[in-house]
């Protein structure tokens, strides 16, 4: 059975591992629920492999591959089907969302082994793997949507996993409404693109009668100019304000360091590897539309490379070891934006996919690090780690590298793509690229810095533990295979780009030529020797800039371990202002929060359903209850009382009777 012409079965097993666990799990052993969640994930790994090996066997007529499988919801010209497809993005995004997951499945056998609601865990997993696999392998933006809202359901469940504290529960809920923000803009995005188009179908296929796609509409129109809030330009950035929620960048990236709450492989699955770079996936998939919006690009490119400096100035200065790797998320996920708002589309993905093999594998051995040190999440309790939990140190040193971009490490070539493609943008001015290249750069040390730091803080120096208290001790072998496997593609999972050093093709982005082919790509030789001659002298600057970083760690907690209480002393305001994250979450409490709270409070509470809508009700109420109290009365139980209201009551209907005749007899007395 071809699992092309099945698609549906990848996502579906995953799905039936949550319904399983999630209807009989509770009675059920560990082993039991980890056969389930593990058997359907490594299953729908092993389908995707297939479904990738027959992808090759296809002609290039055949690209995108689509299947139509129902209709979903039909009215009038608008049609949303039960559409999935096939493309070179669909098969990154396949490998990297059912491999990566599957190995923090079994990651977190070992992790959460001791943990109450084992199988409400397992369950909510697989949950979030069944909707991520519907949003990357969906052929249409409203089937799409339903995977997006089904990530951002399945994220909320497990940032309040451990929903008794109340950190978690409020975590949870923040991540919800700040992803709504976004999602509104979203929708908004999807309607106008269907009032333009007719459809929100990506491509042409047999299943809705030959019909253009979305994108087939889209291909042939003019570019609108720099400048010029056009149609597409306003739709492309309500599609961006849905990813800006989602992928965590300003002004709605508060949400995401908040959700370190939930269980380390949640942090390292959903808030690294997966759904934090839907945001990013989403912009990809729309590439058509935004090149068509070169404002709605350079916002892009802006806002990305402002996360990105952004959040990795906050990482300079935290102590939770979780706390640096969300930070350093949200700043990885920034250099994706970059890379899609100055058009290297396939430098982006490519760093998603490198960054999904390094962050995962930092988030996991940060759980392996906090799993030794008995629920430890602070960096300043630790020290001299590195010769107790050896294996745990190499891979996450090995993650440390590959983020900082030194070479040959995957992080340096996804990283090095980026950085020139920025250098050589001209979108916005011709000085744009170089400003765009400059934070870029200055970001990677920041990188370098701060995650050497937490290297060098938690594995190197004097304990700074209670050794009676604290039991050090190695992780079980399912926490490390999947981190040694990690390690391994955190090394070698850049390489396909190597070639392009020594003046052959980068075989990554020739995989996803056909997805990103512009319109004059044609014309690209001419420039390709200037790429060359750029390539090799801004990668040595890269290196020489991550390698500094590290140095600059070294120097401070190896060397001078008291250099940094005096500089922070020195520096107050400022290192203040990084501890305190530029006070935004205080900012956003004082201007949105407290005043929805009071308003609220005092005008739709009090005001509108209290005395309002209550009173309305309540009034109508005590007025039935005074009429009922005073008929209650005529009820005494005296008989003689009863005779003498029948007596009344058969005086007034015999009057009500006889009165039209009486009254003319009584008009002729007079």
């Amino acid at each position: 059975m071809p699992i092309l012409e099945h698609l549906w079965i990848i996502p579906l097993l995953p799905l039936l591992g949550a319904t399983v666990n999630g209807l009989f799990g509770r009675t059920w052993p560990n082993k039991i629920v980890n056969s389930v969640a593990i058997g359907a994930t490594g299953l729908s790994f092993l389908a995707a492999l297939e479904a990738v090996r027959e992808f090759f066997l296809l002609s290039p007529e055949q690209i995108p591959w689509v299947r139509q499988y129902f209709s979903w919801i039909e009215a009038g010209n608008f049609r949303a089907g039960f559409d999935l497809q096939v493309d070179q993005l669909t098969v990154v995004m396949l490998l990297v969302v059912t491999g990566v997951g599957w190995l923090i499945h079994i990651y977190s056998t070992g992790y959460m082994a001791h943990e109450g609601g084992y199988y409400r865990f397992f369950a909510y997993l697989n949950l979030f793997m069944f909707f991520m696999l519907i949003l990357v392998m969906a052929a249409n933006y409203v089937l799409l949507f339903v995977g997006w809202e089904g990530v951002g359901l399945a994220s909320y469940l497990l940032i309040g996993f451990y929903f008794l504290r109340k950190s978690a529960a409020d975590a949870g809920k923040k991540a919800f409404i700040v992803n709504r923000i976004g999602d509104f803009g979203f929708m908004l995005g999807m309607f106008l693109l269907f009032r333009t188009f007719g459809t929100l179908d990506f491509f042409k296929h047999a299943g809705a009668g030959g019909a253009l796609g979305l994108f087939d509409k889209a291909a042939p129109l003019s570019a609108e100019a720099m400048g010029h809030l056009g149609t597409l330009t306003v739709a492309c950035l309500l599609l961006f304000m849905g990813a800006a929620g989602k992928s965590a960048q300003i002004p709605l990236y508060v949400w995401l360091p908040d959700a370190m709450e939930g269980p380390t492989p949640v942090s390292a699955l959903i808030h690294a590897a997966t759904m934090v770079t839907a945001g990013v996936y989403v912009v990809a998939r729309s590439h058509v539309l935004f090149m068509h919006a070169p404002t709605a690009m350079l916002v892009v490119a802006v806002v990305g490379c402002a996360t990105a400096l952004f959040a990795a100035t906050i990482g300079l200065v935290q102590t939770d070891i979780k706390k640096v790797l969300a930070y350093s998320t949200v700043s990885q996920l920034g250099y994706m934006f970059l890379a899609c708002g100055v058009g290297a589309f396939s430098a982006g993905i490519f760093h998603l996919m490198t960054h999904a093999f390094f962050k995962a594998l930092l988030f996991l051995a940060a759980g392996s690090v906090i799993h030794a040190m008995g629920g430890e999440q602070d960096m300043l309790h630790m020290g001299g780690l590195s010769k107790k939990i050896k294996w745990t140190y190499v891979t996450m040193f090995t993650g440390t590298l590959a983020i900082a971009g030194i070479p040959p490490l995957s992080g340096f070539f996804s990283k090095d793509s980026i950085l020139l493609s920025a250098y050589q943008s001209e979108n916005g001015g011709p000085n744009v690229g170089h400003i765009l290249y400059a934070a870029g750069l200055f970001t990677a040390l920041l990188t370098s810095f701060y995650m050497f730091r937490l290297i060098f803080l938690t594995f190197f120096g004097k304990e700074r533990y209670d050794e009676h208290h604290v039991h050090v001790h190695e992780s079980p072998k399912s926490m490390l295979v999947p981190l040694a496997i990690l390690a391994v593609l955190s090394i070698v999972g850049g390489w396909l780009a190597a070639p392009a050093f020594w003046g052959k093709p980068d075989y990554f982005a020739k995989f996803l030529e056909p997805v990103f082919a512009a319109p004059g790509a044609s014309e690209a030789g001419t420039a390709e020797a200037v790429v060359h001659a750029l390539e090799t002298p801004l990668a040595i600057v890269a290196v020489i800039t991550a390698l500094a970083g590290l140095l600059a760690a070294y120097w401070l907690y190896v060397k001078q371990p008291s250099k940094p209480d005096k500089l922070a002393k020195f520096f107050g305001g400022a290192y203040q202002t990084l501890l305190h994250k530029y006070y935004v979450d205080e900012f956003y409490n004082a201007a949105v929060v407290r005043p929805l709270m009071w308003l609220s409070t005092n005008v739709f509470w009090k005001a509108v359903d209290v005395s309002i809508i209550d009173g309305a009700v309540n009034g109508i109420a005590e007025g039935i209850t005074v009429v009922g109290d005073g008929t209650r009365r005529t009820q005494s139980g005296n008989t003689r009382s009863y005779a003498v209201w029948v007596v009344v009551g058969a005086i007034v209907i015999v009057a009500v009777i006889f009165w039209p005749h009486v009254r003319p007899v009584l008009g002729v007395v007079r």
